[in-house]
């Protein structure tokens, strides 16, 4: 059995690689804030959520896959629950019962195996009921496959078949066990033998001839006679033992990928509970491939900004699409770091297949996403921030691919404007010949300057919005850099108003 609710035909990897600038995706765009929403102080959420965040898809249709199956989700969140804590319920019960199959005596295998399969078939006549109640208010492909395999393979034959199974593998009746002899006289090629099937009435049975047969009775005092019988029984029902407990692992690995691929889903449902409860708008975005430049949205937010403040934010409208390059400019404290933040973490969200923190929301799908941000001086005073910033530059540029994005904060401004514009400058034209899609938050006006004055078709300049009397509405327009950041508005605001 099969669960593929996160891929149409392939089982979620919990062990695989995550990118190589994990440590930095997390602190640039505040992620463990969006994990831990997700995650409601549940481990395994938590886990899952960043996996599968990080490890995102690059195929849109498999984008969409997921996308509906959590639509699925969003409009039965109780049958998702549900189905989880069953999955929960099968640990839970493993924990407490699964003693006998880390023995080494076949007997207590194969009585450990018994009993966690008996407690695996009462999870699975759940897991029918459920998929028999429920299967039409599914509507996704994952999910109806998923319910037409449990209703499929999970039939009445099917338990009665089990139940059969596990009564007689207890050997109420004894054990049939049959062997030869071999060297010295020892015992060799045992086999375990099939009862034979009595159809007689048990008034027959009782008064007619019983065919001719040795047998022999051990003292119940003798202890090592009835060890000597235990260890003929244990090799009788070895390969039965073994077959047994192949069978529960199998049942437990099904509940185990069940439990890990709807904790994706049920983290989804705790961040949209969240979020609808601070009235956060969220749409599912649409994706295009990557070869091409797709960028808009309408009302997009920082959705991490949104769940730490625990209300709603200001969004941004652009339509970048078409565009490989995007500089933002403008007023200090003006929302451009926050914009910055809500493109990666919308990329990363609509590239997991969830919703993202917009009213409408399309993109291209990129094969990497990299971040760099400007960083408070080596303490260890191994390096200036400049040649800091240029190292883990350097470590970018051997890991990025075409296709792949970037998002640039401040970045090499440690140095003066002009040299810190012309390198700016000579990494962003590299990045834009290999294909990559760039965002880039600066304040190097002679860096921000010279591309615009380039007319280029597929660049877009953004400014942080700022009224006349200096407030700011944090909202991004469409519009020219400007020389200045109105520093003098932080500095009345800070020191003069206290004055």
């Amino acid at each position: 059995m099969k669960v593929h609710l996160m891929y149409r035909d392939a089982d979620f990897n919990m062990e695989g690689d995550l990118p190589v600038n994990e440590k930095e995706l997390l602190q640039d765009l505040e992620l463990t804030t969006l994990f831990d929403a997700m995650a409601n102080g549940d481990e395994l959420l938590f886990e899952v959520a960043k996996r599968a965040i990080l490890s995102g898809l690059t195929d849109p249709e498999a984008i969409e896959y997921r996308q509906d199956i959590l639509r699925d989700c969003l409009k039965n969140p109780s049958v998702v629950r549900e189905l989880y804590a069953i999955s929960l319920e099968s640990v839970e019960n493993k924990r407490k019962r699964w003693l006998g199959i880390f023995s080494r005596y076949p007997s207590a295998i194969l009585d450990g195996s018994i009993r966690m399969l008996q407690m695996f078939v009462e999870l699975l006549r759940k897991l029918k009921a459920i998929a028999d109640e429920n299967v039409e208010k599914f509507e996704s492909d994952g999910f109806r496959t998923f319910f037409a395999m449990i209703r499929s393979e999970l039939d009445d034959e099917y338990f009665a078949t089990v139940q059969r199974h596990l009564k007689r593998l207890r050997f109420s009746d004894g054990v049939l066990v049959s062997a030869r002899l071999g060297k010295g006289n020892e015992g060799t090629d045992y086999v375990l033998r099939r009862p034979n099937e009595d159809s007689k009435s048990w008034i027959k049975r009782v008064v007619s001839r019983k065919p001719p047969s040795y047998s022999f009775y051990i003292n119940p005092r003798d202890e090592h006679g009835a060890m000597a019988l235990s260890e003929l029984r244990d090799r009788g029902i070895n390969l039965v033992a073994n077959a047994v407990a192949q069978s529960a692992d199998h049942i437990d690995s099904f509940f185990e990928m069940m439990r890990v691929e709807l904790a994706f889903y049920v983290g989804c449902l705790n961040l949209y509970e969240k979020l609808s409860s601070i009235g956060a708008s969220v749409c599912f975005p649409t994706p295009s491939v990557s070869g091409e430049r797709v960028h808009s949205f309408d009302g997009l937010y920082d959705v991490s900004l949104a769940l730490t403040m625990g209300r709603q934010v200001v969004g941004n409208d652009i339509n970048a699409n078409g565009k490989k390059l995007c500089i933002i400019t403008g007023a200090n404290q003006g929302g451009k770091s926050t914009f910055l933040r809500s493109i990666g973490l919308s990329q990363l969200m609509m590239q997991s297949g969830m919703f993202v923190g917009a009213r409408s929301f399309s993109a291209n799908v990129c094969e990497g996403l990299f971040t760099h941000y400007r960083r408070e001086e080596d303490t260890t005073m191994e390096s200036g921030k400049l040649d800091e910033e240029l190292k883990r530059m350097s470590d970018i540029v051997d890991n990025i691919t075409p296709n792949s994005m970037i998002l640039f904060n401040e970045s090499f401004a440690a140095t003066n404007e002009r040299e810190g514009s012309e390198i700016a400058r000579q990494i962003v034209n590299a990045l834009l010949d290999r294909g990559i899609k760039v965002f880039f938050v600066t304040h190097l006006y002679e860096f921000a300057h010279s591309f615009s004055n380039r007319g280029m078709g597929d660049a877009i300049f953004l400014r942080a919005e700022r009224k006349k009397d200096g407030t700011r509405t944090f909202k991004l327009i469409e519009a020219e850099p400007l020389s200045t950041s109105y520093g003098e508005d932080l500095y009345e605001k800070i020191f003069v108003a206290k004055n």
